[in-house]
């Protein structure tokens, strides 16, 4: 639970321009006032439903589970969830809360394009007018939802500065709402970001959770002993972990963007490689990978959506206090990862989810036969599969690429 002022621990508050601060206090006001409405809450679980089709299943993974001869393995299957991540429980959520404050449009930021999808979708569906950014580099590597952004209806702007990526994302659509904030609201994607946002996100991803405990005790008749997800920002690793919090047997685990490995600099692991340091940015403390001058540095990932200098105040605050444990993933072990669930069980992971199970992986031969692990597959890969590919080195996809653009070519003259 956050403070009054919206702590976790050391972290977290709201440093925010004076101009926003109306907007703020509108927020915290609607969002303690929905959280004491039960009909709210109904009408986004109705919405749920009938509209993006949970519960999503926990899928016992039978052939994976014999792959490694180890730990039972359960997967909780958010690709399922409509426009295929957990990002769309967010942003009905707050589209919905949106509507009740009387705002007519709705801004986002982006990394993978997931939570860019899920906002303009539901925009489309709950009629409001939607505006997307997102990074230049981002966009060339997940184009594919960046199309589908566009024919939902959404304006999608590219950010062309720095790095390029969620962070500077970020930056630009807080200068939005800037000057907008009266018939605006920023639907913020991960838990992150000043009070009482962090709160607000773990709130409707929380439906994870929940599902997801019913599901293995009905299941399993126990609890999982280990729960993984991926750390991005932390929306889906804390909409599945805090329905454990209180339970002390099961230990939580978030794995986070190794990159290139530790030594190469090239990475996004704030905790897991211990580089995060603590500071204050883009109105909220937490650890962000910066250098001595407090400047933020540029993080890389093969995965779009986890290709972020900064980590939730909440998960930071979890770590610091051992509840939630980290590691880290680096790509080479994510694409290793990804053949092996795709061949095992016929799964696609998205390659953030696919961090969650590179990180299972790594643990699983400490485990034994009776033990149960649960991974959150947070998405699925359709997105990615121009990363994938080039990850794979795929000569025949190569060829199919060379092939379209030749086509392309003639038709263009």
């Amino acid at each position: 639970m956050a403070t009054e002022n919206g702590y976790y621990g050391d972290y977290g508050g709201m440093f925010i321009p004076e101009i926003l601060v109306p907007a703020f206090e509108e927020i915290k006001e609607q969002f303690q006032a929905i959280q004491q409405d039960d009909s709210f809450w109904q009408q986004y679980c109705t919405l749920l439903a009938g509209y993006s089709g949970r519960p999503t299943p926990l899928t016992y993974a039978d052939r994976l589970t014999e792959y490694f001869g180890r730990a039972q393995i359960y997967i909780k299957r958010e690709d399922l969830n409509h426009t295929g991540a957990h990002k769309l429980n967010n942003a009905l959520g707050q589209a919905l809360l949106a509507k009740k404050m009387g705002k007519t449009r709705v801004i986002a930021e982006t990394g993978a394009g997931q939570h860019g999808v899920a906002t303009a979708t539901a925009a489309a569906k709950l009629g409001l007018s939607a505006t997307i950014y997102m990074g230049r580099e981002d966009m060339e590597r997940q184009y594919a939802n960046v199309f589908w952004m566009k024919r939902l209806g959404a304006e999608v702007v590219a950010v062309d500065y720095g790095s390029q990526t969620l962070k500077d994302a970020i930056n630009e659509t807080l200068r939005d709402w800037v000057s907008s904030f009266e018939t605006t609201h920023y639907i913020l994607g991960t838990a992150s970001g000043a009070h009482p946002f962090p709160a607000i996100v773990s709130y409707f991803q929380s439906v994870i959770g929940i599902e997801a405990r019913e599901q293995i005790l009905r299941a399993a008749d126990r609890l999982p002993a280990r729960v993984y997800a991926c750390v991005g920002g932390g929306s889906n690793a804390l909409g599945v972990f805090q329905a454990f919090y209180t339970d002390e047997d099961v230990t939580l685990i978030g794995v986070e963007a190794g990159g290139q490995g530790k030594e190469s600099g090239r990475h996004a692991s704030r905790i897991a490689y211990g580089e995060g340091k603590p500071g204050v940015a883009q109105g909220y403390k937490t650890l962000f990978l910066q250098n001595n001058d407090g400047q933020m540095n540029d993080t890389f990932s093969i995965a779009a959506g986890l290709d972020y200098v900064g980590v939730s105040p909440i998960l930071a605050d979890l770590a610091q206090r051992g509840r939630v444990q980290f590691s880290a993933a680096t790509d080479t072990e994510v694409i290793e990862a990804l053949k092996i669930v795709m061949k095992t069980e016929g799964l696609i992971p998205a390659l953030e989810s696919t961090h969650a199970f590179a990180g299972a992986f790594q643990d699983i031969a400490e485990s034994s036969k009776t033990d149960i692990i649960m991974i959150n597959m947070s998405g699925r890969g359709d997105k990615d599969i121009f990363n994938i590919a080039e990850g794979l080195n795929d000569e025949e996809w190569k060829a199919f690429i060379h092939r379209k653009n030749r086509q392309f070519e003639t038709q263009s003259r």
